[in-house]
């Protein structure tokens, strides 16, 4: 039996758990039980090993898939329902001009070209170049992809894994996981706008009824 389902078989069982209640588990049980969920997601673990491949500077798969990945598992959906894209980070402030990136995200296309799902690479050195014009809200300039992320407009956003040489994983969790397995969502309002949170979780209650929406005040 090889490791991952072994794993899989002995701390993700879902016919004997409620994983709403994972939320309750000390953090090395969470940690194991977001791991399983994500593995569900076969797209996303390609993507996740064909990103470690590129090499690519302080990178994560970063944002909504992990997230709704593990709501689709928590209320036995198809894993993959509901994901848009795959966000794909890296820091690299060596080069700030729109080419250096862009070439990273043409490679990324030949890379990622058989996934049905959009795989949008950015550099998050580069995102207070374009933030306040795409979104109304000025940015602080980053100084690594972790920083960059603990911005980001909803706490379903705040999640990062990367594969490590080692074949182990990487997690950045700034909030945690509690809220994620308990389908609630809140606004990070560092830098996110008002109306931008409306139109997301407009969109997130259609997919996901059973989610709790926290109020942006």
């Amino acid at each position: 039996m090889n490791r991952e389902l072994f794993i899989l078989l002995n701390l993700f069982n879902l016919n004997s758990t409620n994983e709403m209640d994972a939320a309750l588990l000390p953090i090395n049980d969470q940690l194991a039980r977001f791991r399983q969920a994500i593995i569900c997601n076969k797209t996303l673990m390609t993507v996740l090993s064909r990103a470690a491949e590129m090499k690519l500077p302080n990178w994560y798969l970063a944002a909504g898939a992990l997230t709704q990945t593990v709501w689709n598992v928590v209320t036995d959906r198809d894993p993959e329902l509901g994901i848009d894209d795959y966000d794909l980070i890296y820091f690299d402030d060596s080069d700030l001009s729109w080419e250096a990136e862009d070439a990273v995200i043409q490679a990324g296309k030949k890379i990622f070209a058989d996934i049905p799902t959009e795989v949008e690479i950015r550099n998050q050195a580069r995102v207070h170049l374009w933030y306040e014009k795409k979104f109304g809200k000025p940015c602080p300039q980053h100084r690594s992809s972790e920083a960059s992320m603990t911005t980001w407009g909803t706490n379903t956003a705040l999640i990062g894994v990367r594969l490590r040489e080692d074949g182990e994983w990487d997690i950045f969790a700034p909030w945690g996981f509690s809220d994620m397995f308990t389908l609630t969502v809140r606004p990070n309002q560092l830098i996110m706008t008002e109306e931008t949170y409306h139109k997301k979780v407009q969109r997130w209650i259609k997919l996901w009824p059973e989610l709790t929406i926290m109020p942006w005040k």
